[in-house]
């Protein structure tokens, strides 16, 4: 690290000024204290991008307008308003947070971010956002974009997901909150570091020019922008495969609700199968005869860490084939589709077969 103490000292204010001035200020969640909808926001916002969370969070907040509502709601009726943000367990672990602060907290959230962090899917980057944007706790935060910053700004190797490096960047942090004026603004000085990564400090191709800190950053002064971060080993990506059978009838879909652990976790799908003769048994078990003309097109989703093939099997029944469906099978009419919590994949294929018949919209949930 070729940076010197003046410039730990200096960091802080010098991202509160270039904030104040450059930085966001209209995002529906700043400039103001309410300690719920930053929480929601701050949820919503990890390893999701602004332009995409705004929608949903000015949905949610009309449907849940506050903790309280939330924690009454029924998991089911959540889900819907989370459907394609991806990583699912953060909408359980919301769910579950807001029932714990109504009944541990007598529905008000902490004020330290020792406390919010043992709240559930809060972590120590997200605890310390809240405490200083609602309470001017000082607290230092340490997610994507501010490890980025970071890593660049005071030349920090090693990928930052490492133990070691990962450490290394938090003591800096804290360094660098202790360091700073008494007076600090702590919430522009956290919605900066968000702004500069986001903004400037970009993965691929950073702004440098117009970055405040440019005149005392290791990777700006040594041309290692490209470098820094260290990047995670590549590895191959795993493939898997998998059998989805929409099954029709009278108007309805068998849908079957994902157990809370793993991809889509409470979330509403087809029936789902590992291999071609997992369905075949499956179906011949509810006297369905399978055809090669029954074959969709296949589809694939890629996850953070491995890509799925699907493939889709259609078919129309004129009655009933399942009287009394499995404990997590539900026949859903097909109109009513568009307000159900459906992953992306499920929704394409929906959207394809019905999406200009029913005229399905899924914002309107």
């Amino acid at each position: 690290m070729s940076t010197q103490k003046s410039d730990i000292s200096s960091f802080a204010q010098t991202v509160v000024d270039w904030q104040r001035e450059h930085g966001r200020q209209h995002l529906p969640w700043q400039h103001h204290t309410d300690p719920y909808k930053v929480w929601l926001s701050e949820i919503m916002l990890q390893q999701t991008q602004v332009s995409t969370v705004l929608g949903y969070y000015e949905r949610f907040l009309a449907r849940f307008p506050t903790v309280k509502s939330l924690a009454e709601a029924e998991q089911d009726e959540v889900m819907p308003y989370w459907a394609g943000l991806g990583y699912y367990a953060r909408a359980r672990n919301l769910h579950r947070c807001a029932q714990v602060v109504c009944s541990n907290f007598d529905g008000s959230f902490p004020d330290s971010s020792q406390l919010l962090a043992t709240l559930p899917g809060i972590g120590p980057s997200t605890a310390a956002a809240i405490a200083a944007f609602c309470f001017g706790e000082r607290s230092p935060i340490m997610d994507g974009n501010v490890r980025r910053v970071f890593t660049r700004y005071f030349g920090v190797y090693g990928h930052p997901q490492k133990r070691a490096v990962d450490l290394e960047l938090w003591a800096l942090a804290s360094q660098v909150v202790d360091s700073s004026p008494a007076d600090l603004n702590m919430a522009a000085y956290t919605q900066g570091q968000m702004d500069l990564g986001s903004m400037l400090c970009t993965r691929g191709k950073p702004d440098c020019l117009k970055c405040p800190l440019k005149n005392t950053c290791f990777a700006y002064a040594n041309q290692l922008t490209h470098e820094l971060p260290t990047p995670k080993p590549k590895t191959v990506q795993p493939q898997r495969y998998c059998e989805m059978l929409i099954l029709e009838s009278n108007g309805a879909i068998l849908l079957e609700q994902r157990p809370d652990s793993g991809i889509w976790g409470g979330l509403w799908a087809f029936p789902q199968y590992e291999n071609s003769d997992e369905l075949y048994r499956a179906c011949v078990a509810m006297g369905i005869q399978l055809t090669p003309e029954q074959k969709m097109s296949a589809l694939l989703h890629v996850f953070s860490h491995f890509k799925l093939h699907i493939n889709p099997w259609h078919v129309k029944q004129s009655a009933p084939i399942l009287a009394e469906p499995q404990a997590n099978q539900e026949w859903v009419a097909i109109t009513d589709l568009g307000s159900v919590g459906l992953p992306s994949p499920v929704k394409k294929i929906v959207e394809g077969l019905y999406g200009e018949q029913q005229q399905l919209e899924w914002a309107e949930v």
